[in-house]
């Protein structure tokens, strides 16, 4: 695309643009396209959109079904400065062959360092001797039992699902003295960073099993009880993907059992209702969805989009760019 500059409405509240973009992204982008000047309400207003040629998004925003299209007969683009587009990018979209670009490859960063680091806490039981130390105080703090399988030397890690975040784990998971093995339909050995095979052997072979995997109907409680049964007694899971992923009533029962372990940054409710056993069980650590983009890193996803933008007005290829092909695959 080259000429005039695009009319663009960054469709987010000027909090989330200012957590997205620094200064010097936000000028890029007024020199980059004519943005519009109205306030984000939250909604699409019609009138606005009659001359928007440039879609620039962040989370929250409502999905850009057929009754918005028909209100933005110029729009040719959407740049979405967050992960997945699942939320609002409807059939409506890629029937009027919009391009969608994504900032999930730098959303993947801190997910795959987070997840990184939940590895290497789980194999040294960082969570259960914490947990110990202070319930026992002075009187018998280290525990023996604890201490002689506290190790990531030769621990066996599984994958599952090898997207964005999967790949990138499993490149970070390459200095260390683990075997990665990983299960994904849709990944070729030969292309693979880990050696491929089926998930119910992942299950079964795996001390520290990590979910990467996108929720879709198919894979929806997809580790059910009869797959979380098959995994290791002491063996823990680690979920910075989607809660909807794994079935919590099952999970729950084997938690509460304390055969294996869990660290779960994503839960199914989320929040867990307060009456949640998760919530006091000493073999589960949560977090509140930290792993994805928080702080700083959010200017790494306005930085990729505004690169993306530049490339697009200039007529060079996408990096970013998803096509409809990929959703089955992409987390």
């Amino acid at each position: 695309m080259t000429g005039a500059r695009p009319r663009a409405l960054l469709a987010m509240t000027e909090d989330t643009a200012r957590q997205l973009f620094t200064p010097a992204a936000t000028a890029r982008l007024a020199a980059l396209t004519e943005l519009a000047t109205a306030p984000w309400t939250g909604r699409f207003d019609p009138a606005e959109l009659s001359g928007i040629e440039l879609l620039i998004t962040a989370w929250g925003v409502p999905p850009l079904d057929e009754a918005v299209l028909a209100a933005a007969p110029k729009l040719g683009a959407v740049f979405h400065a967050g992960g997945t587009i699942r939320r609002f990018c409807t059939d409506a979209c890629w029937d009027r062959g919009l391009i969608i670009v994504t900032a999930a490859d730098a959303n993947a960063i801190p997910v795959a360092e987070f997840t990184l680091a939940s590895i290497i806490y789980a194999g040294k039981r960082v969570f259960a001797a914490s947990h110990g130390y202070r319930s026992r105080r002075a009187n018998g703090w280290r525990d023996p039992g604890l201490l002689a399988t506290a190790s990531n030397h030769g621990r066996t890690v599984g994958l599952i699902g090898l997207s964005r975040i999967g790949r990138r784990v499993a490149r970070l998971l390459e200095p260390f003295d683990l075997t990665v093995i990983a299960s994904d339909p849709f990944a070729q050995q030969d292309s693979a960073p880990a050696e491929l095979v089926p998930l119910d052997e992942l299950l079964r072979r795996s001390d520290i099993v990590s979910l990467h995997a996108p929720l879709l109907p198919q894979t929806r409680h997809m580790l059910d009880a009869q797959r979380l049964s098959l995994m290791r007694d002491g063996a823990t899971l680690i979920n910075t993907a989607r809660g909807g992923l794994v079935d919590t009533a099952a999970l729950t029962l084997e938690l509460q059992s304390g055969r294996i372990c869990a660290i779960l940054d994503v839960t199914d409710p989320e929040p867990l209702p307060a009456s949640s056993p998760l919530l006091d069980l000493p073999n589960v650590q949560l977090t509140p969805h930290l792993a994805g983009s928080t702080g700083s890193e959010l200017t790494r996803m306005g930085d990729l989009i505004v690169a993306e933008l530049a490339a697009y007005v200039a007529g060079k290829p996408l990096r970013h760019q998803v096509v409809r092909e990929e959703l089955n695959r992409v987390a």
